[in-house]
């Protein structure tokens, strides 16, 4: 009697940076790909020290073991899309750039991580130019929300979403979704040289909302590995990122507390 093998599990890789809060970076990108039902696989980039209230140490991974990560993951497991998050330097975006030649053309969510909820850097100054310049126009969808749309194109945050969303994107990415958390309207922009939409959200009061871009970025990363399209994938991820939201766990902490996908009813 034969037996058939069964249907394979997508496979979706985080390259960023853990938070050993648990909130937002690869703790929060494994929970929204078990809530998206996918396997979560972690190139992890940085290694920080942070809770609720701030983060007080960050310690980048070597390089060579960025890399060594991607090719570990990809060369037995596969990878069916990426999700990638806080890179903090030159050399991690260098190494992100080398890992790209063992993608073997999986979709990209560049989540283009630049300050913590808590108001901590995360990304290094000398590093905008090189994330624009090498990553950036190796993106699928690129999710920057309102401040870090107008960092990557030097505008000023008060223009636009739709404005943003075009400047970002004439920097090479196939697809932007400027994420609207920073507005008083919640509402995301997608624009991928064609179409231009609006995707609305909802405010819950009362709401924590640390992890929520990266729970955000790492669903529209596991919904493309499930086969959407970019512009379904943006309009699902932002339903999730909004219940995660909605769930959340404000008694956790001093500061802003955690979302929690996995608590959401969209989860499961």
């Amino acid at each position: 009697m034969s037996m058939r093998k069964a249907q394979r599990t997508p496979a979706v890789l985080a390259i960023a940076g853990s938070d050993s809060g648990g909130g937002a970076g690869i703790q929060a990108d494994l929970k929204a790909f078990a809530a998206c039902g996918v396997h979560g696989m972690t190139a992890i980039t940085a290694i920080t020290a942070q809770n609720t209230v701030g983060v007080s140490r960050i310690e980048a991974v070597s390089p060579a073991m960025i890399v060594e990560q991607v090719r570990a993951v990809s060369g037995d497991i596969g990878v069916d899309a990426v999700k990638i998050g806080m890179l903090g330097d030159v050399a991690t975006i260098e190494a992100v750039r080398e890992a790209f030649a063992l993608l073997d053309g999986a979709p990209v969510v560049l989540d283009p991580v630049m300050v913590a909820e808590s108001g901590a850097t995360l990304l290094e100054p000398d590093a905008k130019a090189a994330l624009v310049e090498q990553l950036l126009p190796l993106a699928t969808v690129a999710t920057p929300n309102i401040p870090e749309a107008a960092a990557l194109c030097d505008r000023g945050a008060d223009e636009g979403q739709e404005e943003l969303a075009r400047a970002v994107r004439a920097l090479g990415p196939r697809a932007v979704v400027v994420t609207g958390g920073h507005s008083e309207r919640l509402t995301d922009f997608f624009f991928d040289g064609e179409a231009a939409v609006e995707i609305p959200g909802a405010r819950h009061p009362g709401g924590a909302t640390h992890g929520s871009g990266c729970t955000h970025s790492s669903a529209l990363a596991a919904y493309l590995a499930l086969g959407r399209t970019p512009l379904q994938a943006a309009r699902e991820a932002r339903a999730l990122a909004a219940a995660a939201v909605a769930a959340a766990l404000p008694e956790l902490g001093a500061g802003a507390g955690p979302v929690d996908v996995l608590g959401s009813p969209t989860s499961g």
